[in-house]
């Protein structure tokens, strides 16, 4: 095996109770996991943490996947509903041997997915994927059958989310209060529907809670961070300084400013790495952001001395180039922003807390600290598709960006990709001009419709 084939570019992900998002296939996702950990730990059972969103399907999987890791002699922690970096964190502190969270992020409810940490907190690189979909391509892994006392045992952990509360306000500096600030939060009736909302509290926000009421079928319908426009008119209705909008597993977050203007992840990507860059405290004077990143990330940058290293789209790419060159921020213009002097994959709440300790710290508001960022013209455009074929070999679909390209006279760009979760084609064109913008990325996805459809 050359190639994924189960793992995207955020793990497993798909329609739950439809391939690959089965019980079964879960199930001996699970067995492979033990079996791989069996392998590298030696006189005791391996210890995995298991978090998950509020998805009515979480409980059928988390169920699918614990069995799997017991039967392999694993040992599972259950931590029930909590963010994605919350399973992070307390996989690399509670010292287990592995973290799995099941969420399908920004999906929508009927979707699901399977995300993996090794005992650091670190998402596995695509090369430990792969060896997993090996092992779990191999009929060897069905004569790995411990008995009597080698199987597993399952158990709860009831204070999971206390502990990452715990965590995340750490982002806050001590000395600072957030007392006579009134915060916007929408949860996305999602992972961190609780959490979010009582440490804002506890640091002494004035909080408008959004999204708090999940039923295992509301999550991301409509609200948080693919609707920022709810929490943004909640800010300008209650006359609250910030707005914070989670997506599902709390991993990245939108903000909007005091007049209700959303600001995305590369504002807050620039707005931070200004200020660090000020401070003589941004690692080597980068930040590493990927392909989507506007072009006004770049220019802000340069202005004060500061360089943007890009990846490919997926904030698992963003981390491993940071860890790499030895650099701490880096994130997407989705609302992903990696604080490696925080946390290991993104985390939407600590990168709330950290601005809102900017904004009390500096004295100045949101909309003036995200100003820093000129924005290019930007239209982004998702294409239904029914299979992937490579985009070198659709030629009226290349035609089209060369086309578009060559009207945009090195004035701007033309990105065009396939979803790593999704059976989506995204195009993106960049430019000086709104409508010109539009009408390129419309001609491209109509190629794209054409021949994929």
């Amino acid at each position: 095996m050359s190639e994924r084939l189960l793992f995207g570019t955020d793990g497993v992900r798909g329609l739950a109770n439809r391939h690959p998002m089965t019980p079964e296939l879960t199930l001996r996702l699970g067995r492979a996991v033990g079996y791989q950990l069996r392998n590298h730990v030696h006189g005791r059972r391996p210890r995995v943490l298991v978090g998950k969103d509020t998805r009515l399907s979480c409980y059928m999987l988390e169920m699918a996947l614990s069995a799997g890791l017991t039967s392999a002699g694993a040992d599972v922690h259950l931590v029930g509903p909590l963010p994605t970096p919350g399973v992070a964190f307390l996989t690399e502190g509670m010292r287990a041997d592995a973290g799995v969270m099941l969420s399908a992020s920004h999906n929508p409810f009927e979707d699901n997915g399977i995300k993996l940490f090794a005992r650091d907190g670190y998402k596995l690189p695509d090369a430990d994927e792969l060896a997993l979909e090996a092992l779990m391509a191999d009929d060897g892994l069905d004569a790995f059958r411990p008995t009597g006392t080698t199987i597993g045992r399952a158990f709860r952990i009831h204070d999971a989310a206390g502990r990452y509360a715990v965590f995340a306000k750490s982002a806050f500096p001590r000395a600072l209060t957030l007392e006579g600030v009134k915060v916007v939060v929408d949860c996305g009736h999602g992972a961190a529907y609780k959490v979010a909302p009582e440490v804002l509290r506890e640091l002494g926000a004035e909080v408008v809670a959004l999204g708090v009421a999940p039923d295992g079928t509301n999550i991301n319908a409509g609200c948080g961070a693919l609707h920022p426009e709810h929490m943004a008119a909640a800010v300008r209705a209650t006359g609250a300084q910030v707005g914070v909008a989670l997506d599902g597993d709390a991993d990245r977050c939108i903000l909007a400013d005091e007049h209700g203007t959303v600001v995305d992840g590369d504002q807050v990507l620039a707005l931070l790495a200004r200020h660090l860059l000020a401070k003589g405290r941004l690692a080597r004077n980068t930040l590493v952001a990927t392909v989507m990143s506007n072009l006004g990330l770049e220019r802000s940058l340069r202005e004060v001395g500061g360089h943007v290293v890009r990846v490919g789209v997926g904030d698992r790419y963003v981390v491993e180039r940071m860890r790499a060159d030895g650099l701490t921020l880096g994130g997407e213009q989705s609302g992903h922003v990696i604080l490696l002097d925080h946390g290991t994959t993104g985390d939407g709440l600590v990168t709330a807390l950290v601005v809102l300790g900017l904004l009390v710290e500096s004295g100045q508001t949101l909309s003036s600290l995200a100003a820093c960022m000129p924005r290019f013209p930007q239209v982004l455009e998702n294409v239904t598709v029914q299979r992937r074929l490579p985009l070198d070999d659709l030629p009226e679909v290349q035609a089209a960006i060369a086309r578009a390209e060559a009207r945009l006279a090195g004035e701007g760009r033309v990105l065009v990709r396939y979803s790593g979760t999704q059976l989506l084609a995204r195009v993106m064109v960049e430019g000086p001009e709104q409508g010109l913008i539009a009408e390129l990325a419309g001609t491209i996805a109509t190629a794209l419709r054409a021949a994929l459809g």
